[in-house]
């Protein structure tokens, strides 16, 4: 039984990065949004490092803040320091990474909460999830005994359903130090059908600032030229930033571990959970890199107003009474004082091919899972899934279809077509090499791809569709001034860009094509007096989109004309029902893994493991035969009830020799 004060339209479960961005896209859309947590003052905490961004992340960031989501602004809102990484590489690989303070982080998303409307915020432990006699979803249950309704649910657990955290050979329940597990809803979720499974990763130690010795390290200062996360302008105020600082292992840190190995929870053999392929443990690091004298370590500040440094690079299995010596033998460190031991952590997921790529569970209507609780790692990845599920959840209880987002549209459609094609049984990260399309999912494009979408949904306000749609206009004005402006051969521009490329003009060219030459960038034009007026209000990053979207266009066209080619093929709809074990052309392991998956599309079917071309084809030709057989009936029934049966025999035997043919 449920009170009128006890019932909601949208409940989400954990206010992590990705339980955020779901109850605020679900009360942005107007449903009435109840966020549960088990401790209100740990909202939005950056557990490991406290920053947002780095490669393919920071375009993840940029796609969820296009859409209309928060983690971008947060990131712009309480970095301490900011850098581009892969500067000297192409736009498509360019990574905003921000180091931002956890303290204001997290104090800053409570307070975005708090004054959202729709949107309410209760401490609960979630033990259970009410399901109807319809297969839907109908509330949720507490550990203290309260039920709470609801049309939609998004479950956001994070590290904690039955995790566990260990130091060495020492543990405890613990969805992260200090903090109690949640209990009880994976044995609910297990008693209605779902598959679980554990996982594990791992944070560094923290050390004392003022105990560090900086003087013989390697300063890393932020970018004196600051870029923002964020397409909304009202969030990009400069700070004054922070430095991180640069050390490495020794001989001694290498000898310690390998004398210790026996001593942590993997090599040891009591936790076999799988850990991080891409953000290893330092033991990790020394037995497969065997040869490598030496790891680099980055000390990084964890916020403007605490003395906490964050070891990057120095998670460790090994048990607290080793961790200080292991730290004392890194340069700079050989004084410190530990603030808090490193420790892994161990806990249920749940593999995300028990989703459909609106992240909506295939068993139950409007249950939606989201972030680490479906295999994936890094708060970036949580925001994303966060938003897209929030957003569907508020679909599903407004009766609309759900968003899904192609592969080739987003990072965002990358991470969800892989989290439900792929049978992931390690964390997930997002990597600019998993998009076959990343020349055309950069982060300088990712509002013009996204944002109308987020307009459409109703998380775009008129004020942000109102400076995105000037923003266009301003980068459309400067490429058909660049395209129609020209530099005679004999100008200082024009010796400039000889000298730099190394190609002298032999006539007088546009800025265009002077554009697309290598090195030569739109800073050079406006340096010779070739740069926009100041009435065009043109930002310097509205100018770089317009240079790489002149610079790169040829790659760009061939890229669009490949992806129009494929998608014909690949967005070719799949019964629900269809019935694979059925289908003998198939090979036996591609019946089993397209039963357990389920694809919606042939797409996904041919980005499934053991699903060979061989077997795509297989699939296409059963699905050809299916349609024109359904098209055969349908035409003998009409012209059964209107024509002769001599009429009707001849359109059994046309369409018997299409299929035949097929």
């Amino acid at each position: 039984h449920y009170g009128p004060e006890d019932t909601y339209d949208v409940i989400v479960v954990g206010a992590g990065h990705a339980g955020c961005e779901a109850a605020l896209a679900a009360a942005r859309m107007g449903c009435r949004t109840l966020l549960l947590t088990l401790n209100l003052d740990r909202i939005a905490w950056q557990p490991c490092n406290p920053a947002v961004g780095g490669p393919a992340k920071s375009q993840l960031v940029h796609e969820v803040d296009a859409l209309g989501g928060e983690i971008g602004k947060m990131a712009d809102r309480c970095y301490v320091q900011k850098r581009v990484l892969n500067r000297s590489k192409g736009p498509a690989v360019w990574a905003l990474r921000a180091q931002t303070d956890k303290i204001e982080y997290a104090a800053e998303m409570r307070r975005i909460l708090e004054t959202t409307p729709n949107l309410a915020i209760r401490e609960a432990m979630v033990t259970g999830v009410d399901i109807g006699s319809n297969d839907e979803v109908r509330g949720v249950s507490t550990f203290f005994g309260m039920n709470f309704a609801a049309r939609a649910v998004v479950l956001t657990t994070g590290t904690f359903m039955n995790g566990k955290i260990w130091v060495g050979r020492a543990s405890m329940a613990a969805g992260r130090a200090g903090e109690a597990p949640s209990t009880g809803l994976t044995e609910a979720l297990v008693g209605l059908g779902f598959e679980t499974d554990r996982l594990k990763t791992g944070t560094p130690a923290r050390v004392d600032s003022r105990t560090v010795n900086f003087s013989g390290l390697e300063e890393q200062p932020g970018d004196e030229d600051l870029r923002w996360f964020s397409f909304d302008p009202s969030v990009h105020i400069p700070r004054p930033q922070m430095s991180c600082y640069l050390t490495r292992t020794t001989a001694e840190t290498h000898k310690i571990i390998r004398a210790n190995l026996h001593e942590t929870p993997v090599y040891g053999g009591w936790v076999e959970a799988s850990g991080p392929r891409y953000c290893p443990s330092i033991e990790d690091k020394i037995v497969r890199f065997a040869d490598k004298e030496s790891h680099q370590i980055f000390l990084e500040p964890e916020g403007r107003n605490t003395p906490e440094l964050y070891v990057q690079g120095f998670s460790t299995g090994l048990p607290e009474r080793l961790q200080l010596a292991l730290l004392r033998s890194l340069p700079g460190l050989e004084q410190c004082q530990m603030l808090r031991p490193a420790y892994a952590v161990e806990y249920d997921y749940l593999p995300a091919h028990q989703c459909h790529a609106s992240l909506e569970t295939k068993k139950f209507h409007g249950l939606f899972f989201s972030g680490q609780l479906n295999g994936t790692t890094g708060y970036e990845e949580a925001a994303a899934q966060g938003l897209l599920a929030g957003l569907n959840a508020a679909r599903r209880v407004q009766q609309l279809p759900p968003i899904t987002l192609p592969r080739e549209s987003s990072y965002m459609g990358t991470l969800m077509d892989d989290l439900v094609t792929k049978d992931l049984r390690e964390p997930y990260r997002v990597l600019t090499s998993r998009s076959e399309y990343r020349l055309l999912l950069r982060a300088d494009n990712a509002d013009r791809r996204l944002t109308p979408l987020g307009r459409e949904v109703g998380l775009i306000t008129d004020d942000r569709w109102s400076a995105y749609q000037q923003k266009q206009a301003r980068i459309a004005a400067e490429k058909a001034r660049l395209a129609s402006s020209r530099v005679p051969e004999n100008s200082e521009l024009a010796a400039a860009v000889s000298a730099i490329s190394g190609q002298a003009l032999q006539r007088s060219q546009t800025l265009e094509e002077i554009l697309r030459r290598p090195h030569i960038h739109h800073l050079l034009l406006a340096k010779h007096g070739y740069g926009p007026g100041p009435d065009l209000g043109l930002s310097a990053a509205e100018a770089e989109c317009a240079e790489i979207d002149i610079k790169y266009a040829g790659f760009i066209t061939r890229q669009e004309k490949q992806l129009q080619q494929l998608a014909a093929k690949a967005r070719k709809k799949i019964p629900a029902d269809l019935d694979y074990q059925a289908i003998s052309t198939l090979s036996l392991e591609a019946r089993e893994k397209l039963s357990k998956f389920r694809p919606q599309d042939i797409g996904q079917a041919s980005r499934i493991g053991g699903v060979s071309p061989a077997d795509v084809s297989a699939l296409l030709l059963h699905l050809e035969v299916q349609r024109r057989r359904t098209a055969a009936a349908a035409a003998a029934a009409s012209v059964g009830s209107s024509g002769s049966e001599s009429d009707v025999e001849a359109v059994e035997q046309r369409e018997a020799v299409g299929v035949a043919a097929v």
